[in-house]
C-alpha cells in the first residue's frame, strides 16, 4: 500500500513539474518595458485565477512576434486584428474576448507644425510601426489612398518604427511629419511631454478590436477558462491597458476585417 501511494505521490509531483507552461504573446505596440510592466501584472492574475502556469513572452518588434504567432508560437496572444485573420488561417488560432470598444487608427503631427488637415499630407514624410499593424498602417495607408488618393507607397516617403511609442516620440522630435497609430496608444501614452506635443489630424473607420485569441492545440474546457478569467479581470488591470469592457468575441466578428484585407495589397509594400 505505501508503496503505491509512493508512485502515486512520485507520479503527482513529476507531472507537476515538467507540466507544460503556457506561452502569452503581447503584440509589442509599446516598447518591451512598458509591456512587462503592463502586462506581467495581468498574467500573475491570470496564473492565480486559472491555476495553469503562464509565461508572458515579449518579443521586440512587432515583425518579430508575427514571426512567432505565424509559426504557431504562442499558447496565448493578443493580437490585431489582421494579425488575427492571418494566424487563423495560418494556424488556426481562435478568437475568444476583445474589448467591446472598436480600433480606429489615428494620424498625429505635430501641434506647433503646419499640418492641421489630411489633406495637406501629399509628399510629407511618414512614420509607422510595423508594415502590417493593422490600424495604425494599413487602415491609414488604405484611406488615405481611397479617400484623398495619396498614395503613400508610391511615394515612398515613409520608415518603420517598431512600436507606437517610437511613432509618437519620432513625430514629436521631427523625425517624420506625421505618423500613424491607434487610439488606444496614444492615450495610454506614459511619456507626457511627447504626448502633448502632438495632435491628432486623422481618424479611420472603426473595426473590431484587438482580440485574446488561442492556440488550436488548447482544449476547450482550458480556453473557456482563461477567456473567463479575461473577462473578469479586475478594473485595475482594464484601466491600465485602455480598455473599456472585455467581451466574448469569436471569429465570425472579424470578417469585416478579411474583406478590408483583400484590398489592403494593393496599399502595401
Amino acid at each position: 500500500m505505501r508503496y503505491i501511494i509512493f508512485l502515486f505521490l512520485h507520479s503527482f509531483f513529476v507531472t507537476l513539474l515538467f507540466a507544460k507552461a503556457l506561452t502569452f504573446g503581447v503584440v509589442p505596440q509599446q516598447s518591451p518595458m512598458e509591456l512587462v510592466k503592463d502586462w506581467q501584472p495581468i498574467v500573475s492574475y491570470l496564473e492565480k485565477a486559472t491555476g495553469e502556469k503562464i509565461i508572458l513572452k515579449v518579443e521586440r518588434s512587432i515583425p518579430e512576434f508575427e514571426k512567432v504567432l505565424y509559426s504557431g508560437g504562442y499558447d496565448i496572444a493578443y493580437m490585431n486584428p489582421y494579425h488575427y485573420v492571418v494566424a487563423h488561417k495560418r494556424q488556426g488560432y481562435s478568437a475568444g474576448v476583445r474589448d467591446m470598444k472598436n480600433i480606429v487608427g489615428i494620424l498625429v503631427s505635430r501641434k506647433d507644425g503646419p499640418l492641421s488637415d489630411v489633406s495637406m499630407l501629399r509628399g510629407k514624410s511618414f512614420l509607422f510601426p510595423a508594415p502590417d499593424a493593422f490600424a495604425a498602417t494599413l487602415l491609414t495607408k488604405y484611406e488615405l489612398l481611397k479617400k484623398y488618393n495619396i498614395n503613400v507607397n508610391k511615394e515612398k516617403n515613409y520608415r518603420y518604427v517598431n512600436s507606437h511609442d517610437s511613432v509618437y516620440k519620432g513625430i514629436s522630435r521631427n523625425i517624420g511629419d506625421v505618423g500613424g497609430g491607434i487610439e488606444r496608444t496614444f492615450n495610454n501614452l506614459d511619456d507626457k511631454e511627447t504626448k502633448e506635443s502632438l495632435v491628432i489630424i486623422y481618424k479611420t473607420k472603426a473595426y473590431p478590436s484587438h482580440p485574446f485569441a488561442f492556440h488550436p492545440s488548447i482544449s476547450e474546457r482550458l480556453k473557456e477558462k482563461i477567456a473567463k478569467a479575461i473577462i473578469e479581470m479586475p478594473e485595475q488591470f482594464v484601466t491600465i491597458l485602455s480598455m473599456k469592457r472585455l467581451q466574448e468575441t469569436n471569429d465570425a466578428e472579424f470578417d469585416s476585417v478579411r474583406d478590408i484585407a483583400v484590398a489592403l495589397p494593393s496599399t502595401q509594400d
